[in-house]
């Protein structure tokens, strides 16, 4: 992280390794393509141009790895009717469709029930998928690739050949003792054309058949109310294009492709370049004049109560009490002059398990 950990040139306290290419044989790195998906038919899963370069990467034998960092199979269920919307009843937050088992599960305290036949709100039977998941994106993939077979497969005995075969990784999908091994193990082998999954798959892996990665919904990551989410969701991507191509005989003609509506984003123009250091150094410049870290210190300081009103008025009996006694210590008075207390708020997510938080 450049924000925690600036260099001493810069005012830090660490020593930057510059590492520009790859360690080994291959240095390489993946060709990044962006596609808009403004231009792509609407409510489209997957662009064209990226299931075209999944048809050809497999007909040469290679493996692809697709990836949305969203387990499930869409995180909301709701009602075109009455609106209704498949909320917690415990959490700030709506339970997650899990199409495999047709459960409702809320991915905070862990609460889940069968899908309903019928709109709980106003009996309507058509409730529909909002968003989508990895699970999804598994069901769409195989809809989409159906008609294609893996190499080798056609013979005078099976002249139809084998159907392409899909994989999915994710919390749910490896629950079970030995079954993330198991499907690790399977993609090592060769045995599995397309993996899909979160960032289980992104971080760390050494596939050494993958030459194609695709981030299909990156952009909800761009929006967080959290000033480091570019700078984290860069770093994931990173990692993520980090899968392909690391055989040293596949390294040249490996490929990222970014399915986004915000192609001009700075985040997917300096990944293109793979230019980290111009990256941070935007980042940096928006924080800058912004007043925000490491430009600034900031401290955040939290409260969890059986009401809201509980969480907020313990946090701001707590400033209040700070700011009366501070002056008083040594050397405190013009520090305090800095310092700028903001009142108590509800956290992004108010409520999980019951209890409430601010």
């Amino acid at each position: 992280s450049w924000h925690h950990s600036r260099p001493a040139a810069e005012g830090g306290r660490y020593l930057r390794l510059h590492m520009p290419s790859r360690i080994g044989d291959t240095s390489q790195l993946p060709l990044v393509r962006r596609v808009d998906m403004n231009h792509q038919p609407r409510k489209a899963v997957f662009s064209l141009p990226l299931i075209d370069a999944i048809k050809e990467r497999v007909a040469r034998g290679e493996q692809c790895m697709v990836f949305l960092n969203r387990r499930g199979y869409a995180p909301v269920l709701h009602c075109v009717d009455c609106g209704w919307k498949s909320e917690c009843p415990h959490c700030s937050a709506f339970r997650v469709f899990h199409k495999i088992d047709r459960t409702l599960r809320c991915h905070h305290c862990g609460y889940s029930e069968r899908v309903p036949r019928a709109c709980p709100s106003c009996g309507n039977p058509d409730i529909t998928p909002l968003g989508r998941g990895t699970e999804q994106l598994e069901e769409h993939l195989a809809e989409l690739l159906a008609d294609v077979k893996r190499p080798g497969s056609m013979s005078p005995g099976n002249p139809r050949g084998e159907p392409l075969r899909i994989a999915r990784i994710d919390a749910d999908s490896t629950k079970l003792k030995g079954a993330l091994e198991e499907q690790l193990a399977a993609v090592h082998a060769g045995d599995v054309d397309v993996l899909v999954g979160t960032q289980m798959i992104a971080k760390g892996h050494d596939f050494r058949r993958i030459t194609l990665v695709a981030a299909v919904n990156p952009d909800g990551a761009l929006f967080s109310a959290d000033f480091r989410a570019p700078e984290r969701l860069f770093s994931l991507l990173m990692q993520a294009a980090g899968r392909a191509g690391r055989d040293a005989a596949m390294g040249a003609k490996s490929e990222v492709w970014i399915q986004t509506f915000q192609p001009a984003h700075p985040v997917y123009a300096a990944l293109k370049q793979h230019d980290y250091p111009a990256f941070a150094a935007q980042q940096l410049k928006e924080r800058e004049d912004a007043g925000m870290p490491p430009f600034s210190a900031q401290a955040l300081v939290r409260a969890e109560a059986r009401s809201q009103e509980a969480a907020q008025a313990f946090l701001n009996a707590a400033r209040a009490v700070a700011m009366d006694e501070m002056p008083a210590w040594d050397g405190w008075a013009a520090l305090l002059e800095q310092i700028t207390p903001y009142p108590a708020v509800p956290m992004s997510i108010q409520r999980i398990a019951n209890i409430e938080r601010a």
